[in-house]
């Protein structure tokens, strides 16, 4: 079962991508879990669920017994198997989502144990779940490590055109690079004509274009009146089902 990781520039459409990859997938017959790895939390809205599970951070007492934290000291390999079931809450077209929170940063060794034990899960989810996971990240990769990067099957970074958006994707790859993630491909989002000047400058990165989503009033008019893209429809959400058709996805 693949596992795909969805990183990109803030406001480049990287969730509501990652959603309807997500629900696409389920309606094709894959059990998918949907990971929400980035600090604005809405993955839900993208992938239609109204009530979202509680983030994982905020369950301080369970962090505390799994990952420890008293005297300093956090257990580096905590239980995590059955995070997902207990925690996940299933949506449409049976799409389970988990919502990971943020670690509190700055020095302070008190959330180590919360790290660790994110961490442990993402590790669990990408390495032993038999499932398709989609892993809709920050720009940056502070939730991913040596441990969990053989698992990912592919990085897809999603941009938008415009300069700052493809050095965003160039600096992902550089830092991607450095934890051992060898597969990336770009999702050219927003496009309203002519792509080759954005592929032309991705490929400087070292990044080939996985494919192009065209501007679509209906993505907006989907979040307007707070629905899922996929369940509003539009040439974008077609363009993302072309692009699910050329990765390697496979059921066992």
């Amino acid at each position: 079962m693949i596992k795909i990781a969805i990183s990109g520039k803030g406001g480049v459409g990287k969730t509501t991508v990652s959603g309807t990859l997500a629900r696409i997938l389920a309606r094709n017959g894959y059990d998918v879990l949907a990971i929400d790895a980035d600090p604005s939390m809405n993955l839900a809205s993208a992938l239609g669920i109204k009530n979202p599970p509680r983030p994982l951070t905020e369950f301080k007492e369970l962090i505390d017994e799994r990952a420890g934290g008293h005297s300093g000291m956090f257990k580096l390999n905590p239980k995590v198997d059955d995070i997902a079931e207990k925690f996940g809450i299933t949506g449409p077209d049976n799409v389970k989502l988990l919502v990971l929170g943020t670690v509190e940063r700055g020095g302070s060794g008190c959330m180590c144990p919360a790290s660790s034990f994110l961490k442990a899960l993402l590790r669990h989810v990408i390495l032993k779940m038999n499932s398709v996971v989609i892993l809709d990240m920050e720009a940056g990769i502070e939730h991913l490590g040596r441990g969990t990067t053989r698992g990912i099957d592919i990085m897809l970074i999603v941009v938008e055109p415009g300069a700052r958006s493809i050095e965003t994707a160039g600096r992902i790859v550089e830092l991607a690079r450095q934890i051992d993630i060898r597969r990336f491909g770009a999702i050219i989002n927003k496009a309203a004509g002519d792509v080759k000047e954005v592929t032309d400058k991705l490929q400087g990165y070292g990044i080939d274009v996985a494919g192009v989503i065209p501007y679509d009033t209906a993505l907006i008019r989907a979040d307007m009146d707070s629905i899922a893209p996929i369940d509003k429809g539009g040439t974008a959400v077609e363009a993302m089902k072309e692009i699910l058709n050329k990765l390697p996805v496979r059921k066992e």
